[in-house]
Parts: structure tokens; sequence; C-alpha cells
């Protein structure tokens, strides 16, 4: 992409855009350093009445919602209604992305009668949505009641059980690492109901046990730690293939 973070961040100390010889508006500046903080979600950012993606976020977020993609100033921009919020980041998220909202944290109002009247918005991320933690004030189905131009087709659905599971291990001696047998630790959280389910179990060479657990709760994501036993990490990468 011409229009990339990558390629802007070594400039991120002057309003200079290195690239194209232009000087980066203070919307863009802070943009930049909000992406620094978040390099690996779509960052949807409030701007009045409408939220933006900037750079390669707006680009993808063109291909994936099936948007306007155009050059404003030193960036790619794409933009979608506040109103419509919920909807495209649902269908964002449902296509695997992690998606941040960041918001203003002044009114048009407020600004209006301040001493920094001209100056920028304060903005900050408010809610980062992955597939488990598809939950909070952005993405209610409650504001399908709101908005009559919301086709229910478009939205998708919460999955009953969208489990985010945490799995550990500890080898308790060399001999057991050798043969495969473990002792394996499991969590697993349900943010839209507030249910933990948590286990402890020891399991062999096989994970029979950590499989029979994986496929009953059907995680939509699973964390797993820094240094994990093949045969633990083959089974689970077996399973979220499928």
């Amino acid at each position: 992409s011409v229009k990339s973070y990558e390629n802007t961040q070594n400039a991120s100390d002057t309003n200079l855009n290195r690239r194209t010889k232009s000087i980066y508006t203070p919307l863009e500046l802070q943009v930049m350093e909000m992406k620094k903080q978040y390099k690996d979600a779509v960052l949807c950012v409030e701007c009045g009445y409408k939220y933006r993606f900037f750079g390669e976020d707006a680009e993808l977020a063109a291909r994936e919602l099936n948007i306007s993609c155009h050059l404003d100033h030193n960036f790619m921009s794409a933009s979608i209604p506040s109103h419509r919020l919920f909807v495209h980041v649902r269908r964002l998220v449902a296509k695997g992305h992690k998606v941040g909202v960041i918001k203003q944290m002044e009114t048009a109002a407020l600004k209006a009668a301040g001493e920094n009247k001209s100056s920028l918005f304060s903005r900050k991320l408010t809610a980062l949505y992955t597939k488990s933690t598809l939950i909070g004030e952005d993405i209610l189905f409650k504001q399908l009641w709101l908005d009559d131009s919301v086709d229910v087709n478009e939205v998708t659905p919460d999955v009953p059980d969208n489990y985010l599971l945490c799995v550990c291990e500890n080898g308790e001696n060399l001999r057991d690492r050798k043969k495969g047998d473990i002792v394996i630790g499991i969590m697993a959280i349900q943010p839209t109901t507030g249910e933990v389910i948590f286990d402890s179990f020891r399991d062999s060479a096989s994970r029979s046990e950590l499989e029979s657990r994986v496929l009953r709760l059907q995680p939509v994501e699973i964390i797993l730690p820094s240094r994990l036993s093949d045969q633990s990490e083959k089974l689970i990468s077996s399973i979220t293939s499928m």
C-alpha cells in the first residue's frame, strides 16, 4: 500500500511525510500514534457523525465491507455512518479481524464552549473486539430497533457459547515429559454471560483428554503459552484448522 502506516513510522517525529513531502494533518498525526499502539487491530476512528478508517485499514475495510475508499491528504480513507458501526464491527470480526473503536472524548458543544475550541478533539480506544469479546455498547442488538434501515440479515448473530479458552501445562518430571504425559490446566470464559469454566487433569501423549474438552467447549479463540508441548500444539492446530 502506497499510503501504509509502516511507510510513515520513521517520520512520526515530524509533521512532514517523507514520501510525499506534504504536511501531516493533526488528525493524521493522532491516528498514526494510535496505530502504533494497536498495530494488529483495524481501527474505527470517530470523526463527528461517522467513523473513519485510515491507510491500510481503509483499504481492508473497503474490501471486506464493500465501501468506497479514496485518497485524503496523506492516507487512503474510508468511512461508515455512526449509526451503522455495530453492523460493520460484526462483519469485520466475523471475517477474523480484531477491531478497535476509537471515540471522541469531547462533544462539539463542550469543545465550542472551551478555551481550546480550535484544537483537535481528544480521542482514545474505548473497545477492542474479537470473536470471543463481541459484547459492548457498540454492537448490542437493541440498536436494531432504532434504525429501520438495518437489514437483520446483515448482522452476524451472537455465538451462543463464544468461549475464550486459555490452556497451560506442566510436565512434573523429565520422564513424564519424554513420554508425553503432562498435567494440563484450562480456563474458559464466556464474556457475554460471565460464565467461567476451569479444569486441571493429567493427559497422555495422545492428548485425548484435552481434545475432548476443546471439542466440547468449541472455543472461538484460544490463548496459548509461549512454550507448549509438541503433542498439545499439534492437537490444537488440527482442531482449529477444521
